[in-house]
């Protein structure tokens, strides 16, 4: 067996050192600390491309940690808190986030193909050009969440709260916003084709030069609505 050089001496004590800082700034337990594929699963965490594939997160305090770019399709979210973290440009594909806190998470460009975030807390997500293809958000509440030109066929989105979110120019064909309260959003030149929004509330929305072909209840006459509701 070949002895450990000085170089290698330093650098696995600079790696105890760096999980001990973190279990310090996480105020976990050094021994409590999971880490996988050298990434260290607390709060505040650096880990922009690890691979997270199919890790089982839920529960985990991963506030204000740094995943761009990572690899967690399939990974199990459940009930984790990821508020103000950085998801941009990740995969996230299949994941299942239900019930989890994504307040003011950035998921810029990020996809999320038939991914689940059922009744998650998402104040404030900012997921501009994301891929939510057939992704679940009933029940989310999504206020103030940014989707603008985001992509998402035949998402789920029944009884979720969009209250003042943007999604101008976002491709929502296929979509079911049924029961979704969509008071004061932002849709300007969006796709609406082929989607449902029985039942959706429209208090005081703008939805200029909205494309709704086929669109089961989509407001068609807008403006109309908002200048009956003024009154």
């Amino acid at each position: 067996m070949n002895p450990l050089t000085p170089r290698m001496l330093l650098i696995s004590g600079l790696a105890a050192f760096s999980l001990t800082l973190q279990a310090q700034v996480a105020d976990v337990a050094e021994e409590d600390i999971v880490t996988i594929n050298g990434c260290a699963l607390v709060r505040g965490t650096s880990c922009p491309g690890v691979d997270l594939r199919q890790a089982d997160l839920r529960h985990k305090d991963l506030s204000k940690a740094d995943f761009t770019g990572a690899d967690l399709r399939g990974a199990d979210l459940r009930h984790a808190k990821l508020d103000q973290a950085k998801l941009d440009n990740a995969r996230l594909d299949g994941a299942n986030f239900n019930r989890a806190s994504l307040q003011q998470t950035a998921m810029r460009g990020a996809s999320a193909i038939g991914s689940s975030f059922v009744a998650v807390q998402a104040w404030n997500l900012n997921a501009q050009g994301g891929e939510f293809k057939q992704a679940d958000f009933t029940g989310a509440n999504l206020e103030f969440a940014r989707f603008s030109a985001a992509h998402m066929h035949d998402v789920i989105l029944r009884a979720a709260n969009l209250e003042m979110a943007w999604l101008p120019k976002a491709d929502l064909k296929g979509a079911d916003l049924s029961d979704a309260n969509l008071q004061e959003s932002k849709m300007n030149h969006a796709n609406l084709e082929s989607a449902t929004m029985t039942g959706t509330r429209l208090h005081y929305g703008t939805y200029l030069n909205m494309h709704m072909t086929n669109c089961t209840d989509c407001p068609v006459n807008w403006e109309a609505h908002l200048g009956s509701q003024a009154r």
